[in-house]
């Protein structure tokens, strides 16, 4: 006979709101578009389903496969609108320091390949050696070997990113084999804010700031000691083109006096 006090409660209603999208799901959107849409069955597959991006299609064998909605190409162009925006923001400020450094008197590189030594995952073991690409690389004009003075800059405009490369301790070990001195050249958010605090970055790496149209030191790069650059490194700073002087532009600031005098 049925007993109405063992019965299971109600199912409580979900809330309305939809759960936070991240660059977890725009990833898995893109790989669905672009294949067959074989369903994984997994949470993000979930959320994607409840957020109306997704959309299930039975096929004539049964089978069920994954399709794009509108509502999920919207959702790739506005990531791929943001991700432009970032790139564009991190370029400019590539850029900007770029020029900082070639300004200084330095002689300067964007996007080199670098091969960095890494030290062994235990005490006694094998060297390790990976290929480093810092967005600024520059060392010293000067024609002995042991003052080049390498430095390293790491540009980052969103906190995300930050985080993500802070998380990875071999890359940031990779920069300071690199460099004599490695820095961190934060950028601000949409709203004019700082991505993070110096506090927030390893101390064994200078802090940089955007502040409107100049940069402060938040916290200066510990100088690391550094003879001479390996073969390698030289061989790959040979084979790349540097950054170029100033600019038509820039010269003309000069002045017609300055050049006369």
């Amino acid at each position: 006979m049925f007993d109405p006090s063992t019965a299971l409660p109600e199912a409580t209603p979900l809330a309305d709101a939809p759960a936070p999208l991240g660059r977890i799901h725009a990833r898995r959107l893109r790989e669905i578009y672009r294949s067959a849409g074989w369903p994984c069955q997994d949470l993000i597959e979930i959320e994607l389903l409840a957020g109306g991006l997704l959309q299930r299609v039975a096929g004539p064998a049964g089978h069920e496969t994954l399709r794009v909605t509108d509502a999920g190409v919207s959702y790739l162009a506005a990531t791929l609108v943001r991700n432009r925006s970032a790139l564009s923001a991190h370029e400019a400020l590539v850029e900007r320091i770029a020029c900082e450094m070639v300004r200084a008197g330095r002689i300067t590189w964007r996007g080199l390949g670098l091969r960095a030594q890494l030290p062994p995952l235990q005490e006694g073991g094998k060297v390790r050696w990976c290929i480093a690409k810092p967005d600024v690389f520059s060392i010293r004009n000067t024609s002995v070997a042991d003052y080049v003075d390498p430095v390293v800059h790491e540009i980052k405009v969103r906190r995300s990113d930050l985080l993500g490369d802070l998380k990875r301790p071999d890359k940031r070990a990779a920069y300071l084999d690199l460099g004599g001195e490695c820095w961190y050249v934060l950028g601000c958010d949409a709203r004019g804010r700082p991505i993070a605090g110096p506090d927030e970055v390893p101390s064994e790496c200078g802090v940089m700031q955007v502040e409107g149209k100049g940069l402060r030191v938040l916290r200066a790069a510990p100088r690391r000691s550094r003879q001479s650059l390996p073969f390698g490194v030289w061989l790959a700073l040979a084979k790349a083109t540097p950054l170029g002087g100033l600019r038509d532009d820039e010269q003309g600031l000069l002045g017609e006096a300055d050049l006369q005098g």
